[in-house]
């Protein structure tokens, strides 16, 4: 398989950075904003599946603070029901939509788990592939490290098991994809690790994947978290995905003092004022 050339921007910024190192320089937590150009999402499904609406959305994301963007085209919902998307369509629905959020000048990631689809949305400009099987369901995928650019690997599961070790089973996912990774030449500092939460988990081991996150540190890699909005809120203090804001906040505070790196969020504003406050308050202690 041959992959297309990126343009400049996707593994470095204007000032020749590399947009992983520039977000983990900041001194806090990043916060990457959650754009779903899907029908079925199990957040927003169909909100911003209209291009205009969702290059908005980016606009609002980046002026209320997203230091990076997460951009996706096909529904990865964690509970099952999610479509699968011919390629040609994932693509289409980023065509109007990734080069428009990449001309805000932060960082923008694609959310995908197509080799074909990175190579296509690297070339538009994106700086990061996030992957949510963690290089571990297109084989071609590890193979953006011919372009240099980060590579977010995130901990996933064909079913959820209650009977396992989740932060075992989260270990052993992770030192197999650090393999192919190696294998494919991508630079340790160009990976992310993502403990999946809500993907491949009861709502208990998504706890505890948010209480242990600091074991995740003996990787030595930058960690992210994304809670936002994920059914194990519901199953604390249950409500509907839109009304979950609280819950997310509060696993995401958690997750920050635990040392994630990232904080992935569909609520951009709500999240960048928690962890000031956090950070405030930590740092008066």
């Amino acid at each position: 398989m041959t992959l297309a050339r990126p343009v400049d921007a996707s593994a470095r910024d204007e000032n020749g950075a590399n947009p992983l190192a520039r977000l983990l320089a900041l001194g806090r937590p990043a916060v990457m904003g959650v754009l779903n150009v899907t029908p079925d999402s199990f957040s927003d499904g169909g909100r911003f599946l209209d291009p205009s609406i969702a290059i908005e959305q980016s606009q609002r994301m980046v002026a209320a603070g997203a230091d990076v963007l997460d951009i996706g085209a096909e529904s990865t919902r964690p509970y099952g029901g999610a479509v699968p998307v011919p390629i040609e369509e994932e693509i289409r629905r980023l065509a109007p939509v990734l080069p428009s959020a990449v001309a805000l000048g932060v960082p923008v990631s694609n959310d995908t788990m197509k080799a074909k689809v990175a190579a296509w949305a690297l070339a538009s400009g994106a700086a990061i592939v996030n992957d949510v099987w963690g290089l571990q369901r297109d084989g071609d995928l590890a193979r953006v490290a011919e372009h240099g650019v980060p590579v977010i690997i995130m901990h996933n599961r064909q079913a959820a098991d209650p009977s396992i070790d989740i932060m075992a089973d989260i270990a052993a996912f992770f030192s197999r994809s650090l393999d192919i990774a190696a294998g494919a030449g991508i630079a340790r500092e160009n990976i992310v690790l993502d403990p999946g939460i809500g993907f491949g988990k009861t709502a208990e081991q998504s706890i505890t994947a948010v209480a242990r996150l600091a074991e995740l540190k003996s990787f030595g890699l930058p960690l992210l978290v994304g809670a936002s909005r994920k059914r194990f809120i519901d199953k604390v203090s249950p409500a509907s995905p839109d009304q979950r804001l609280g819950g997310s906040i509060a696993a995401h505070v958690l997750a920050a003092a635990d040392g994630a790196a990232i904080i992935r969020t569909h609520d951009v504003p709500e999240t960048v004022q928690a962890l000031r406050i956090a950070a405030a308050i930590w740092s008066a202690r």
